[in-house]
């Protein structure tokens, strides 16, 4: 498991009410000590740049489809994605 997705299952454990307030402390602990290791900025920003790229490459798929777009946009559209490797 990534130091993410620990992160990420500490935070839960802080927005469950059925979690003590000594657990929740020890996890808010946790969670600073997760959030200053270089591997977790390292692989959020991964996370953020293939995200990032999943979406545009959505954007340019939705216009191929869409009926209110030119042509002309939609070629544009179409070599972007074909140099992508994305179609």
């Amino acid at each position: 498991m990534t130091t993410v997705h620990l992160t990420q299952r500490t935070k839960a454990a802080l927005k469950n009410p059925n979690v003590s307030e000594e657990a929740k402390e020890h996890s808010r602990q946790a969670v600073e000590d997760l959030e200053q290791q270089p591997e977790t900025q390292q692989t959020r920003q991964g996370y953020s740049d293939d995200k990032d790229e999943t979406r545009v490459n959505a954007g340019f798929k939705a216009t191929l489809k869409n009926p209110n777009v030119s042509e002309e946009a939609k070629e544009h559209a179409r070599d972007v994605l074909e140099d992508k490797g994305a179609i």
